[in-house]
């Protein structure tokens, strides 16, 4: 049996052991660390919410109204009437029949599809789809297929062959909406479009999307007009929304058997009411005229990286990566960007593939242009300097 000093050590020897760097202040655009303040490129935050006024006047009235826990699972004592209300108007936003609120967006998935799917049945997903994802499908106990990232032809080969096989199986096709490390958008309608024809079901994870797209913020289903021919929409309220805790719309009897089925929600205790009530300040924020200008800074911010980054990037999302391969590469060109005053994380296996270590840019409303211009010229120089040898 390999002891955890000795795995430590080999992850250390390969470049891959992670620790926790506390922040010593409150997240934002600039944050403190180790004595120094750093511009901010590693967050979620993509409409700069975890600090808006509204939503901390909302958390604070929250739990005034409704205390700071609540005390037990949803189906004991636990639902408030902020968890009802957010409910009731992300099943409005999301145009489904309802919606269930989670703690997290990782537990909305592995309560989800078991939930949904098991032994007998099939879960196919995009390859890159999220460790959450990947997570619950294994649980379900169905048969898994992956198909190659965004490749709906295979995607089409692949249902067609499990049909051939099982005309009755129940089939749930899992992919991303906005990938979180690459930053690029799945081709959504030619996915429904393979999902009706063969007769499978759809979830599509909105985590990266949700607040940053579509004209209300509701994600890429929204932006497609597809809101009511996706099964399952899935998402978060810890990144565009700036709170945290996870969500799936979907018809009402599916919403009903999640909350009988799904052992994450079923198993615990409810999310704070008092985030709950936040969270429905937050999508009525998203959703506003508000929101709409938040994301066209947004967008603005994107544009403007691409533009002064030397235009190589594929991604037109806040999520920007720069693959550099190996991970000692990352790591370095992390610790020169922080020595220089720039906050990018170095992205490294399990969480992307071998040799696709990268720096993640991740880009906020909230950013000054200048900032951005600062960060693009940095990211220009290191594409220009010379390979380091193997």
């Amino acid at each position: 049996m390999t002891e955890p000093a000795e795995i430590l050590s080999q992850l250390r020897a390969d470049g891959l052991l992670r620790t926790l760097r506390p922040l010593e202040t409150a997240p934002g655009v600039r944050v403190g660390r180790g004595g120094r303040s750093l511009l901010n490129f590693a967050s979620n935050d993509y409409l700069g919410l975890a600090g808006h006024p509204v939503l901390a006047a909302a958390l604070i009235e929250g739990v005034r109204r409704y205390g700071a826990g609540s005390t037990a699972s949803r189906l004991v004592c636990g639902t408030q009437p902020p968890h009802a209300l957010l409910e009731e108007r992300l099943a409005d936003a999301k145009q489904s029949g309802a919606a269930l609120a989670f703690s997290s967006g990782f537990a909305t998935a592995v309560g989800t599809i078991p939930a949904v799917v098991g032994k007998g049945d099939f879960v196919v997903l995009d390859k890159l789809s999220h460790a959450c994802l990947v997570d619950g499908a294994r649980l379900s106990g169905a048969t898994l297929r992956v198909f190659p990232h965004n490749d709906a032809g295979k995607l089409d080969r692949l249902l067609a062959s499990i049909r051939a096989k099982d005309a009755k199986a129940r089939v749930l096709v899992v992919t991303e909406s906005v990938f979180s490390m690459d930053g690029d958008v799945c081709p959504l309608r030619e996915i429904v479009g393979l999902t009706e024809r063969h007769g499978a079901l759809l979830l599509v994870d909105e985590a990266h999307a949700a607040g940053a797209l579509g004209a209300t913020g509701m994600g890429l289903a929204e932006a497609e007009g597809l809101q009511g021919r996706v099964t399952f929409q899935m998402g978060t309220f810890s990144k565009a929304f700036g709170l945290s805790g996870g969500y799936l719309a979907a018809s009402r009897d599916w919403i009903d058997l999640l909350v009988n089925r799904a052992r994450s929600f079923v198993f615990s205790t409810a999310p704070p009411p008092a985030v709950a009530y936040a969270a429905a300040a937050a999508l009525d924020l998203v959703r506003s005229a508000d929101g709409a200008r938040l994301r066209g800074d947004l967008s603005d911010r994107i544009a403007l990286f691409r533009r002064e980054s030397g235009g190589g990037s594929a991604s037109a999302t806040a999520i920007q990566p720069i693959v550099l391969g190996r991970s000692e590469d990352a790591l370095a060109a992390s610790a020169a960007l922080e020595a220089l005053g720039m906050l990018v994380p170095a992205i490294r296996y399990p969480t992307v593939p071998r040799g696709k270590a990268r720096l993640r840019v991740s880009l906020s409303a909230a950013h000054d242009p200048d900032d951005v211009k600062q960060l693009a010229r940095e990211i220009r120089m290191l594409h220009d300097s010379p390979a380091p040898p193997p």
